[in-house]
């Protein structure tokens, strides 16, 4: 049996009035740094913490054949609480109390699917550290995906 965890670290960045938005991810395998990232127009800041996830989710599971689990660490409140509601989201068709389609159905349906058939666990991180003497895959991803949004919008 299989025991590798594999560790992942997702972020995403959005520039409101230009509606451009960025994500990225460090996936650590075999103690090898990958880095994956995207830029997005006409999207979210939740959009873009979603897609980091759905992303990374992608990749370990097409490229990274032999995994026991996927450890996603994220600083996102809305990526974590996805998890919390899924069945609630799915119960009521994805729509909210007023019959309306929740924000981002797409993704977040997407992002349920993974979540329901791969070994997932998604771990909350605070946002914006200060840099320790530790490394700081949190820091790194953050500051991967702000250089991104800045590059696309100058």
């Amino acid at each position: 049996m299989n025991d590798k965890i594999i560790i992942a670290y997702t972020d995403g960045s959005c520039h409101t009035q230009l509606k451009t938005g960025a994500w990225a991810s460090i996936i650590i395998n075999n103690n090898e740094k990958l880095k994956l990232n995207g830029l997005e127009q006409n999207t979210t800041h939740n959009r873009m913490e979603i897609q980091a996830c759905i992303e990374t989710i992608q990749y370990v599971v097409e490229k990274i054949l032999s995994y026991k689990e996927i450890h996603i660490f994220t600083d996102s409140q809305y990526v974590v609480g996805l998890l919390d509601r899924k069945n609630k989201l799915k119960e009521g068709n994805f729509l909210t109390k007023k019959g309306e389609s929740i924000q981002n159905p797409d993704l977040v349906q997407k992002f349920i699917f993974l979540l329901e058939n791969y070994p997932i666990k998604l771990l909350k991180v605070k946002a914006h550290q200060k840099k320790s003497e530790l490394e700081n895959l949190n820091i790194e991803v953050d500051m991967m995906v702000r250089r991104l949004l800045r590059q696309a919008i100058n």
